[in-house]
Formats: C-alpha cells, sequence, structure tokens
C-alpha cells in the first residue's frame, strides 16, 4: 500500500480512477471485516476530490475499529473525516470529531488536528476560534515571539478583563 501511494502523483486528474482502481485492488486482499479497506479506499477518494465518496468509507473504518488497529491511522481518519464533512456542508460534526481530538495523547498530528478544525470552524463562521487554534499550533515553531504568539492566541478567544 506505501508503494502504491508512493506513486500518487504519477497519476494526473485525468487518471485518478486508475489510482482508485489500484488502492481498490491492494485494499480487497486484508480481510472483509478489517478497516484497512474502507481507509485506504476513502483516503484514495478524498485524495482524489471526492469528499462525498469518502465520508462513507472513513466512517466505516472507524465503527469497524480502526483506532483501535492503529491509533496514528485513527486519528488520520478523523483528521480526514472531518476535512471531507467541511467538504461536504457538515462542518459541524467535523467541529465535534477534531475538539475530541484536542485532548487525546499528542502526536505528529496535533498540527494537523489543529489545522483542520480551524478549517472547520471558519466554515461555521467562527473564525477567531480558528485563528486562535492556528496560530497556537504555529508558535512553538517560530524562531522568535513563541510567548506573544501565544498570547495572542489566548486573546482572541478568552473574555477580555
Amino acid at each position: 500500500m506505501a508503494a502504491a501511494w508512493a506513486t500518487f502523483d504519477d497519476y494526473p486528474e485525468e487518471r485518478a480512477h486508475e489510482f482508485r482502481a489500484l488502492i481498490d485492488a491492494l485494499a480487497s486482499e486484508v480481510p472483509d471485516d478489517s478497516p484497512l479497506g474502507p481507509f485506504e479506499r476513502a483516503c484514495a477518494w478524498d485524495s482524489t476530490g471526492h469528499s462525498d465518496k469518502a465520508v462513507p468509507l472513513y466512517r466505516e473504518a472507524l465503527e469497524r475499529g480502526l483506532s483501535d488497529l492503529s491509533q496514528y491511522k485513527g486519528r488520520r481518519a478523523k483528521i480526514q473525516l472531518s476535512s471531507s464533512l467541511r467538504n461536504v456542508g457538515q462542518a459541524e460534526e467535523g467541529v465535534r470529531l477534531l475538539t475530541a481530538e484536542l485532548v487525546a495523547p499528542s502526536d505528529e498530528l496535533d498540527d494537523a488536528v489543529r489545522a483542520c478544525l480551524a478549517l472547520c470552524l471558519s466554515s461555521l463562521g467562527r473564525d477567531r476560534e480558528g485563528l486562535s487554534l492556528v496560530l497556537g499550533a504555529l508558535a512553538p515553531h517560530l524562531p522568535r515571539y513563541q510567548r506573544s504568539m501565544a498570547n495572542y492566541a489566548r486573546a482572541l478567544v478568552e473574555p477580555e478583563a
């Protein structure tokens, strides 16, 4: 599967169906009840611009226990599902999914959680909250102004004194 994904950029938009067919063929090799098949298929649909087809597959993968099988892939599925939900006009559900991820064990996906949550919030007209999340995620990566940016991020959502 990793080798197939490494070739993703070799498939221009007009050949996206070929890439999805490749992923589908590989996904069909896992047991029928495995969450990995629907997860990989969802990723393929999502990556080729079809959020509407990805949403039910992400849900199926999570319902089948993807997070129990791989906490990392489960978290990826929640991030990607939330992004897809936003794309199909269901940003509220994306906010619910990713808000729960803010208190999940920390990993390399923390900033992606915040970025996708910020997009969902913005789609709901909650731009200050979204900007706060993005600035808070960015602050630790800055060579200077880390404390200032973290404080500005908090000030965007805390009531004024």
